[in-house]
């Protein structure tokens, strides 16, 4: 690991709450966290907003969840004079629009490089998904509830019955959810009301469903005694991505399978055994290609290719195995492919993520891996030349791609008290290209959604101690290495480590 946390204001939230402990990440989620509903709604339309507490206690004697810092009427975190100091708990009550809690300063312009803006907490699950459309976030839980917000205070709300929302993307002005009960559903706002969500279908259409369930050959077994419709996830949905200049929507699930749909229709298109074990996250990019990462340790290459059917027949699109890129015991939990599609980024369960390139041939090469965490990666998002990884350790790396191809560890983002689920990133306009600034969002499961800003250029790093002093650390390329950057390494970790020494013994 580049041990680098400076350039970035690392705020961190005292809390005596105890997690439970993140185990090795074959499905990438605690199931302690969720009760599974999956009775369809199948609503179409859905409140603007819902109140704050939707759980009431019966009982007469206090609760574990009364006691906890989550509850601060009850809790002794309350009361704790270290609560008073934390910029984290200066939540403006009334900004929450609707009652969300939303914590920091107003003037969101006078920060320092990679620091924190916001924080957003609602008392009403985990977040587990999220997706950024202009100056609108919107957010899934554990929860039935999808939460919308516009410059970062609530805005509206909808909601489904299914429970957890595993994934959200966005294609114009339809926003597509996958969740816990295998079904994809679809949702548009209201132009009249854009604070009004309506849900306009689901994924496979009632339709298709119907007109598929009549013929044998389109069922398959998925246990001793029960099939399945082909064209349905009979499990969880975990990972949904999008090729909007093919119209295309992949989906991946705990199914082992990997589906590509229409967006223009809905219509499934085809259904693929992709792996042997679930599918825990994919990526569209490099103009024809997707790519799944599974709990078997692999990542897989797909190559999308389309024929010509006939007059009746038309367009038919088909995926065959291109390549098998990796192959590990660890389970893969994260995909992202970069902005310009030239570099594939791939988090595990061991706390590394690999990276492939295009070399002069055009082709994907390995190009080396980043050492950031201690635990599971459980998130990716890459942009123009940075690159955020989320972890189950609480942490967010920020990693920048230099031109030759190395990336260094701008900083790393604290402040969560549980995993890190799910990460977004937007790059914001500026006067000046040669400064570009992002904005980060970062989902997890301690109840919050952070909003970070983060500049592509920041100043040398600079590792602090409990003590208030400073030293300089000599940043450390994290690529394939060469001899030379091997030595830089050790030195950088010589060094480091001395560093902790001193401060552990007050120098």
């Amino acid at each position: 690991m580049t041990n680098v946390k400076g350039g970035g204001t690392m705020v961190v939230e005292p809390t005596n709450l105890h997690r439970p402990k993140f185990g090795a990440m074959l499905r990438a989620d605690p199931t302690s966290f969720y009760s599974c509903d999956f009775d369809d709604d199948d609503t179409s339309t859905s409140p603007r907003w819902y109140p704050d507490s939707t759980t009431t206690s019966t009982t007469a004697s206090p609760s574990p969840y009364l006691m906890s810092p989550w509850n601060p009427t009850y809790s002794p975190y309350s009361k704790s004079p270290w609560i008073l100091s934390s910029p984290m708990n200066n939540y403006d009550a009334g900004s929450g629009g609707g009652g969300g809690r939303v914590g920091g300063c107003d003037n969101i312009n006078n920060f320092p490089q990679n620091s924190l803006i916001r924080s957003l907490v609602r008392e009403e699950g985990h977040i587990y998904s999220l997706a950024v459309s202009g100056d609108l976030l919107y957010t899934g839980s554990d929860s039935r509830n999808i939460r919308v917000w516009k410059n970062l205070k609530g805005y509206a709300g909808f909601k489904s019955s299914s429970g957890l929302v595993k994934a959200i993307v966005i294609s114009g002005e339809k926003i597509f959810t996958g969740h816990q009960d295998g079904k994809i559903r679809v949702w548009k706002s209201s132009r009249k009301d854009p604070s009004y969500h309506k849900r306009i279908g689901s994924l496979p259409t009632f339709k298709d469903f119907v007109k598929n369930s009549t013929n044998p050959k389109n069922y398959v077994k998925i246990r001793r005694h029960k099939k399945s419709l082909r064209i349905k996830h009979y499990d969880a949905v975990s990972s949904l991505s999008l090729d909007e200049a093919e119209g295309l929507l992949y989906s991946g699930s705990w199914d082992k399978t990997l589906k590509v749909w229409r967006i223009a229709d809905f219509k499934c298109l085809e259904s693929i055994q992709a792996h042997d074990d679930a599918v825990n996250s994919v990526a569209a990019g490099f103009q024809c290609f997707a790519f799944t990462g599974s709990a078997d340790g692999t990542v897989k290459m797909w190559r999308r290719e389309s024929t010509w059917e006939g007059k009746s027949g038309g367009i038919k699109t088909k995926h065959v195995l291109d390549r098998v890129l990796l192959r590990q015991e660890n389970a893969v939990t994260a995909l992202a492919v970069n902005g310009s599609s030239t570099v594939l980024y791939c988090g595990s369960s061991d706390g590394l993520v690999n990276l492939w390139e295009l070399d002069w041939k055009n082709k994907l090469a390995h190009g080396g891996v980043l050492k950031g965490h201690k635990m599971a990666v459980l998130c990716l998002a890459a942009g123009r030349n940075l690159v955020f990884s989320g972890s189950a350790d609480k942490k967010v790396c920020v990693w920048k791609r230099e031109v030759n191809g190395d990336h260094t560890c701008l900083s790393v983002l604290t402040g969560h008290t549980g995993p890190v689920k799910c990460i977004a990133a937007r790059e914001e306009e500026e006067e000046y290209p040669q400064r570009r600034r992002w904005t980060v969002y970062t989902g997890s499961l301690d109840r919050s959604v952070k909003v970070w800003r983060v500049w592509s250029h920041s100043a040398q790093p600079v590792v602090k101690s409990n003590n208030g002093h400073a030293w300089s650390v000599e940043r450390v390329g994290v690529g394939f290495p060469s001899p030379m950057s091997k030595s830089k390494m050790l030195v950088g970790t010589f060094y480091w480590r001395m560093l902790k020494a001193l401060a552990c013994l007050g120098v």
